[in-house]
């Protein structure tokens, strides 16, 4: 039994670390393939390293990962030790991928530099929510937002977009032009709107009633394969005046196939409401936070 469960948890292991590496592959893309040579500047300490390898030609891997190291520490104390690894990690990984793209791509994918701002952007933010979701960090101002976003509900996109505003405003001292200020605003609200779409959509959850006779056998599935814990609601129909149980169930979006697999093996006929929930808090679910 033991020898499962350390295989399955070496597979959670290897399958985060996987999709925290791909998160950090896209950043790094939309960064050297749209917005570095489009002279783009977006906020956080890439935007930053950016900005000083257009004022010196110091490559941005490199200098991202001199700042970032220093960052990690805060990570560390403020957010665990486990954070930390991962952030040692994604910095490690983020930086390489940065030296090596921005080696091989010289020019601008796209010639249009507002095409070049919102497809970096939607990458950059895309990749940077991978990344929040596995539990870790790019490093600079993600390391201040996951910590505010720690003990307040506040949208680490939004925080992000208000640190970067300064970030952003910096580049007219290199570049002396309001355009490229005002390109480097749009990608940081797409950014900001694309690590919104990514975290909102990990989170989501459904609120599933289930009308069927044989609730005690679906009931008894969810609970034993899906892990959930399910409500059972007294009913009576209006027309038959049959009493039954309504089977009530909270879960996550990726939940939802296993769920209704399980209750077409028992019950093809059931009838099943599914709605949208805005927040769901508690055992297994968002924690309550002031």
């Amino acid at each position: 039994m033991s020898k499962k469960i350390s295989i399955k948890e070496g597979w959670r292991f290897i399958q985060s670390y996987f999709l925290l590496a791909f998160g950090l592959f896209i950043t790094a893309l939309g960064w050297t393939a749209f917005l570095i040579p489009a002279e783009i500047t977006g906020g956080g300490i890439t935007g930053i390293s950016t900005i000083i390898y257009y004022a010196s030609g110091f490559p941005v891997g490199i200098s991202y990962l001199i700042i970032s190291s220093f960052l990690v520490i805060i990570a560390i104390k403020v957010l665990g030790f486990a954070f930390g690894l991962k952030t040692v990690f994604a910095v490690a990984i983020l930086g390489a991928f940065l030296s090596l793209l921005q080696a091989l791509i010289t020019e601008p994918i796209v010639d249009d530099t507002f095409m070049s701002a919102i497809i970096g952007g939607i990458l950059a933010g895309t990749g940077v929510g991978i990344v929040f979701v596995q539990g870790s960090s790019t490093g600079g101002t993600d390391i201040i937002a996951m910590m505010i976003n720690k003990y307040r509900n506040i949208s680490p996109g939004r925080i992000i977009l208000y640190l970067d505003l300064v970030i952003i405003s910096s580049s007219y001292l290199i570049f002396f032009s309001l355009e490229k200020m005002v390109y480097g605003y749009v990608t940081m609200a797409v950014i900001s709107y694309s690590i919104d779409m990514v975290l909102s959509g990990s989170k989501q959850t459904f609120q599933l009633f289930i009308f069927s006779p044989k609730y005690m056998e679906i009931a008894d599935r969810i609970d034993k394969e899906v892990k959930r814990g399910i409500t059972l609601i007294d009913a009576e129909g209006w027309y038959s005046r049959k009493k039954s149980k309504i089977v009530m169930v909270m879960i996550r979006r990726q939940e939802t196939s296993q769920i209704m697999r399980i209750i077409k093996d028992i019950d093809p006929d059931a009838f099943i409401s599914q709605n949208n929930v805005m927040g769901t808090y508690g055992k297994g679910f968002e924690t309550i936070r002031p």
